[in-house]
């Protein structure tokens, strides 16, 4: 994990606006998860989605964009180029930008569906 260092406070605030920087783009459905209590390889997740794998791919860019202009280099990127399911890997968080249809297949909501959720601002 790479935020060291930094509080959790922090790596949430920086959630926080993932998630609006995901709905800048459009995304559908935005959830944030708290995911320390499930995964030993993270903190936190960003769920969201798009209808076409050109939005998917828009919106993984918008938020890997922003970050990289506000110093967060990405440790990974996976899934870019199919836009069907990205992953952002910025260590303490991952963002998921998923098609719809893959988001309901892998049923991905369900797998960490014990995780706590992290309440994001209506304004969004």
């Amino acid at each position: 994990r790479s935020g060291r260092g930094k509080t959790a406070i922090t790596t949430r605030e920086t959630l926080v606006r993932c998630a609006r920087m995901a709905k800048e783009k459009k995304a559908a459905d935005i959830r944030a998860l708290d995911v320390r209590e499930q995964a030993t390889f993270t903190d936190y997740f960003l769920l969201c989605s798009g209808m076409s794998d050109r939005q998917v791919t828009a919106v993984a860019h918008h938020v890997e964009e922003s970050l990289t202009k506000e110093g967060f280099k990405p440790l990974g990127i996976e899934g870019i180029r199919e836009g069907r399911w990205v992953l952002l890997d910025y260590g303490d968080f991952v963002v998921h930008v998923f098609l719809s249809s893959v988001r309901e297949f892998y049923d991905f909501d369900r797998l960490w569906g014990s995780a706590h959720e992290i309440p994001l601002p209506q304004e969004q």
